[in-house]
This record gives C-alpha cells, structure tokens and sequence, in this order.
C-alpha cells in the first residue's frame, strides 16, 4: 500500500460518528497537505473581533474616546450574533457541532499535549472550541451591560459587573492566545497565519468546498458603514 493511500485509509478511519474528521496522528500529519480550512466570514469575524476588543479595551476608561468605546461594543455584539447564525448554517469547521466538545474530549486533548504526538484535529481543537463558547458568552454579556451602563439603566452594580466580565474575558483571550502559541509549537503549523490565509494541514478530502469570499467582503461592508453612520450621526447631529 502505498504512502498516500494509508495516509487516506488512517484519515477515513478516525472520522467521528457525527461525519467529521477526527485527530490525525503525528505521521498522518506530516504526510498532509495545506487544505482550505477557514472561510472568509470566520477570518474577517476573528480578526474583527481582535481589533474590537483592543480598541475597546484601550478606550475604556477615556472620556474622550467614549463614542469610539461604544461603537466598537455593538461593533463585536453584531459580530456575535453573526457568528452565532454562522455557527449553525457555516462551513464545516464554523459549526459548533464540528469543534464543541465534553470534558472527555477536551481532557484526552490536553493530556495528549504531554506526550510525543500531540493530537492535532483540522478545524478547532476541543480546548480551543472551550474558549471559543467561552469568549462568545462572555462578549454578550459584557456588551448587554455596557450598553445598560450607556443608557443609564442602573447605579455602579451595573458598571462593576461591566468592568468585571470585561475583566474575565481578557484573562480567556489571554489563556486563548497562550494555547494557541502552544499548539503552533507542538504541532509545527502556524494557526494564526492559519487565520489569515485559510489554510491549514489536512487531507484534500477534509477541506472545504468554498471560502465564502462575497460574504465576508460584505461583512467588510456592513463594518465600515456602520462606523460611519456612527461618526456622522455623531458629527452632524
């Protein structure tokens, strides 16, 4: 048997029950090729929400940059709702059924990271689907109360509770962003370029059909038109 035909007979071989492609061992690996994983939503989602929560963050407790404050937090509620339908009707690796998985999963990949071959999975790993849900919730939450501490809903709790969940989704950013520089290390494969360019190591047969491409460039759109019609209406009116 040759090369590529075992490598094609272990891929098949570990598909979960759910149709999706399993953990691939360290040799299987090594045998892939670079594949179409992240379409162009899922990246312009990412990279949108980065740039969000950073300009956020810095201009949290500026005065003088509250619009900005306030843009980018409906910014990222809009991005989560999008990646919440995109979750359910996306691509094969945006969908929660393809990377959210239970505390079994999870531990197996966290204790595999110890050993000589890591267990590498093609869309999200199991810890990294964690985060992902975890981030998501988080950035509801942390939006829903900036914008009741905006309209004035309620006395300091409101702010505290602000502060705090903001607080606690920059400490999973920061735990997301350490997994990521580990897994890029111990599976030789740079996950944020990944996220650039789409693609990543897997077997032809796992990769995605299509990027998506008019979609994310009218995301792309939707972003910068609402910024404007947040500076103008602040501008003109």
């Amino acid at each position: 048997m040759s090369t590529a035909s075992e490598f094609r007979s272990e891929a098949s071989s570990k598909l979960a029950l759910d149709g999706q492609p399993g953990p691939l061992s360290a040799e299987a690996h090594a045998d892939s090729q670079r594949i179409l994983v992240w379409d162009l939503p899922v990246r312009v989602f990412h990279w949108s929400m980065v740039l969000c929560f950073a300009g956020a963050w810095l201009s949290a407790e500026s005065e003088r940059w509250r619009l900005v404050h306030v843009t980018l937090g409906y910014t990222m509620a809009g991005l989560v709702a999008f990646r919440l339908v995109w979750g359910l009707v996306g691509t094969r690796y945006a969908r929660f059924a393809n990377f959210v998985r239970g505390p079994k999963a999870i531990w197996r990949y966290l204790r595999s990271l110890l050993g000589s071959e890591p267990e590498h999975t093609v869309g999200h790993n199991p810890a990294g689907g964690l985060a992902i849900v975890g981030m998501l919730v988080l950035t509801l939450l942390v939006t829903a109360s900036g914008w009741a501490v905006y309209e004035d809903w309620g006395p300091h709790l409101l702010e505290d509770l602000h502060e705090g969940v903001a607080e606690a989704l920059l400490v999973l950013v920061a735990l997301h962003v350490a997994g990521v520089a580990v897994a890029s290390v111990l599976h030789h494969e740079n996950l944020p370029a990944s996220m650039f360019t789409g693609l990543k190591r897997g077997s032809p047969q796992d990769a995605i059909r299509r990027a998506w491409g008019p979609l994310g460039a009218l995301m792309l759109m939707a972003l910068a038109g609402f910024w404007l019609w947040q500076w103008l209406g602040t501008n003109l009116g």
